[in-house]
């Protein structure tokens, strides 16, 4: 999308997206503290957000991100208030995230340990390989979209970044590196207005769907 410094600082209705989840998530109860994980070069920026739109119920913590997402979350990992039993990891740029997929996982979470927000798949998904050429069609029945918030035990989502650190693997969410501790991860229904706004039109859409709200 062009966005420097990160899709969480891009306004959407005339605020940055990530402040939007944050209210969702003040609502929470037993939110302990936030952290913001931001680039380098957004950090005065993304201090003024957190001040302007303040003052909030709860520490909100600023740090530096990563190169790649495993990074930043293993950073934002670092300043999780030690008397936390779940750690719950959101994308910024999931902007509308309903206060009822916050719960859900987290309960679900409390319960087994693990668990993150995804939605069916409703379309056919097919696995092409390098020439373009379908390689597999899969039973969609049995394809769910992860999407955020993933909710783990703290002690397990420390455990299996250090296990990834130690192998030097990288995932794509979160999930993935609990997984491999031979964890089960939970699935929690997500909802399709919990959309990642990944490129313009998905911020087009985006502004849509506030002006929508605001209608109602």
């Amino acid at each position: 999308m062009g966005a420097t410094g990160g899709k969480g600082l891009v306004a959407v209705g005339g605020q940055p997206m990530a402040i939007y989840s944050i209210h969702t998530l003040v609502k929470l109860r037993d939110l302990l503290s936030i952290v913001l994980v931001v680039s380098s070069n957004q950090q005065e920026r993304a201090a003024s957000m957190v001040t302007d739109c303040g003052p909030w119920p709860v520490p909100v913590h600023l740090t530096r991100g990563g190169a790649e997402r495993q990074d930043s979350v293993a950073a934002g990992l670092t300043l999780v208030d030690s008397a936390a039993d779940l750690v719950v990891v959101h994308d910024a740029a999931r902007p509308f995230v309903p206060l009822r997929c916050f719960q859900a996982c987290i309960e679900t979470a409390g319960r087994s340990g693990a668990a993150i927000v995804a939605v069916p798949a409703h379309d056919t998904i097919k696995v092409v390989d390098a020439r373009h050429e379908i390689v597999e069609t899969l039973d969609r029945r049995t394809i769910w979209l992860a999407q955020t918030p993933q909710v783990f035990r703290a002690d397990l989502l420390r455990r299996a970044y250090a296990q990834a650190r130690a192998d030097g693997y990288t995932a794509t969410d979160d999930a993935m590196l609990v997984e491999r501790l031979g964890v089960t991860v939970r699935v929690v229904p997500g909802e399709l207005v919990n959309r990642k706004i990944t490129t313009p039109d998905d911020l087009e859409w985006a502004e849509s769907h506030l002006r929508g709200q605001r209608a109602e």
